[in-house]
């Protein structure tokens, strides 16, 4: 059974960055791409960026252009992201995503298009 399991969490200053990381465990992981998506309190859940697992190409939203950084280390299976220039609007939980199929077009955005999620990690951007 394979796992996701998202950590780095935690409140931060606006302007300050924060490193997200998820870790998948359980299993033979061949991605097609792993996403962050975010939901904050009365909202519904949004796509962040995702990363294709073969080519490290990227996706991301534009609230996000700019000031996000993916890295992994697949000794550990584990994908991190990177957000800068942190602002209280980001304030939300951040799920790690999977899947192994191919994503064209309006998939990238749509939770219901990835498989695996993980539980969440809260962030809280204020002074």
């Amino acid at each position: 059974q394979v796992q996701l399991e998202e950590s780095g969490g935690g409140l931060v200053q606006p302007g300050g960055s924060l490193r997200l990381s998820c870790a998948a465990s359980g299993g033979t992981f061949n991605w097609y791409a792993m996403a962050w998506f975010r939901q904050a309190p009365g909202k519904e859940r949004e796509f962040v960026a995702a990363v294709t697992w073969r080519t490290s190409s990227t996706v991301s939203a534009d609230f996000v252009k700019g000031r996000f950084t993916f890295s992994r280390d697949d000794a550990k299976n584990t994908v991190y992201l990177q957000i800068d220039n942190l602002k209280p609007d980001d304030t939300a939980v951040y799920f790690c995503a999977a899947d192994s199929r191919p994503l064209y077009g309006d998939d990238w955005f749509r939770p219901s298009r990835y498989d695996y999620w993980g539980q969440g990690t809260q962030v809280t951007v204020s002074s």
